[in-house]
């Protein structure tokens, strides 16, 4: 158990942030599976896209590493590809 005020503070803040980053970044996995799951071409540039939007969020507030983002966002892109020309 912390001792001073300060520590007490700074356990708080950091169980906030946890809790914080513990969600984002589940939103992001949440979004990278539902394109992998991709059925239609017609639907695909919307679910990319919000995937995009929440990678690059999550990665802006510092939950994801900007370099992990990057990652994340190339390997969906390349399984959204091959997925729609395997479907054509």
């Amino acid at each position: 158990m912390a001792h001073s005020k300060q520590a007490l503070k700074r356990a708080r803040t950091s169980q906030i942030a946890r809790e914080k980053n513990r969600s984002m970044r589940s939103a992001v996995k949440s979004a990278v599976k539902k394109v992998s799951k991709i059925t239609d071409a017609a639907s695909r540039k919307e679910i990319v896209s919000e995937a995009d939007k929440k990678i690059d969020k999550a990665a802006q507030k510092g939950s994801l590493h900007k370099n992990t983002a990057r990652r994340l966002r190339s390997r969906m892109a390349k399984r959204a590809n091959a997925l729609t020309k395997s479907k054509a």
